[in-house]
């Protein structure tokens, strides 16, 4: 799986956690039910923020369904988002589409990974019909992706474009997905600041996915945004600053019935990984916390990456009384209060 937004457990209090793992879950049954098994090869944590965003602006909970045991859930079953619900169905759309996208442009650069091949690029264009499917079926014309997608390749041919100009493309698609939730939840008022959010995250993993890859593109020689526009570290890191900020002002124009999980994916985690990205460009290595250190037997998250730290909201938990960490604390910073 991809995408920038992988929380690890120990930064969400139970509850959150369990509806983080309901949307992921949701999102890759959804994509098998709509669209065949091999579909779910583009599962994203990205992808899921579409169906929470849609669920946060609800007044009522998105529909969830019993699912059977599975190795990603250590083999338990679990209660996950249906995949009758269109904020699955359009997580699902998207996340088809920009797959699709993601493969070719591998196959362009020739780097060599499993999905550069030949069949591949016939999983591609069947990911791009499944998607518009897909997006036609909840009112969402999927050509706003792949137009911007068409928009990207000839933007990085064009040695004169700056960095921004570069973005465009994936904050216009971004908006969009994001900007279709408010319909979708029936808060049409919504849809210029989620289109907002969506620009600016879209900006986001533009700029983390160049930071992350700048030392494997520079070896090549492949194309690489910063490396194209010259710009340093420095400038990519601002320019993501200013956008969690961005996101954080949109964020509070929203008009949500239950903002917690949104309000932690696109404002706290959102900010947590593009610093990472940052600092890992430029070769700054973070430290387990010293509660982590003091306690080395810890139990890690499968989606934690070994460096941050995490045990900060669990422990606070602990403190105030939550042992199990189901419920939620007022004094830990976790997103549920």
């Amino acid at each position: 799986m991809f995408g920038i937004v992988r929380p690890c457990r120990h930064r969400l209090c139970g509850n959150l956690h369990r509806e983080w793992m309901s949307h992921l879950c949701g999102l890759c049954l959804t994509l098998r039910d709509e669209h065949g098994h091999l579909s779910r090869l583009v599962t994203n944590y990205d992808g899921l923020l579409i169906s929470v965003l849609v669920e946060a602006q609800r007044p009522e909970v998105s529909p969830r369904r019993r699912a059977m045991a599975c190795a990603l859930r250590g083999f338990k079953g679990a209660d996950v988002l249906s995949a009758h619900d269109e904020g699955a169905r359009l997580a699902a759309a998207v996340s088809l589409v920009l797959a699709a996208a993601k493969a070719r442009d591998h196959a362009a650069d020739g780097d060599g990974r499993r999905l550069v091949t030949a069949s591949a690029a016939r999983m591609a264009t069947r990911w791009d019909a499944a998607g518009a499917r897909g997006g036609s079926a909840v009112g969402f014309d999927t050509s706003v992706l792949t137009d911007a997608v068409a928009r990207q390749a000839a933007l990085e041919a064009d040695p004169t474009r700056g960095l921004l100009e570069l973005t465009e493309p994936t904050e216009t698609a971004v908006a969009a997905a994001f900007a279709h939730t408010a319909v979708l939840a029936g808060k049409p008022h919504n849809a210029a600041a989620l289109g907002d959010i969506g620009r600016f995250f879209g900006r986001i993993v533009h700029l983390v996915d160049a930071a992350e890859d700048l030392a494997e593109d520079r070896r090549r020689g492949a194309f690489n945004p910063l490396l194209a526009t010259g710009t340093g570290l420095a400038e990519a890191r601002r320019l993501c600053e200013d956008a969690c900020y961005g996101i954080e002002v949109a964020f509070a124009e929203l008009d949500l019935a239950r903002p917690a999980l949104a309000r932690t994916l696109l404002v706290r985690e959102v900010a947590r990984a593009a610093t990472h990205a940052m600092d890992g460009a430029a070769g700054i290595r973070h430290v387990a916390s010293a509660k982590q250190e003091q306690d080395p037997n810890k139990q890690q998250s499968s989606h934690c990456d070994g460096i941050c730290d995490c045990c900060q909201c669990c422990d606070c938990c602990k403190c105030c009384g939550d042992s199990d960490g189901d419920g939620c604390c007022n004094g830990c910073d976790c997103g549920c209060n």
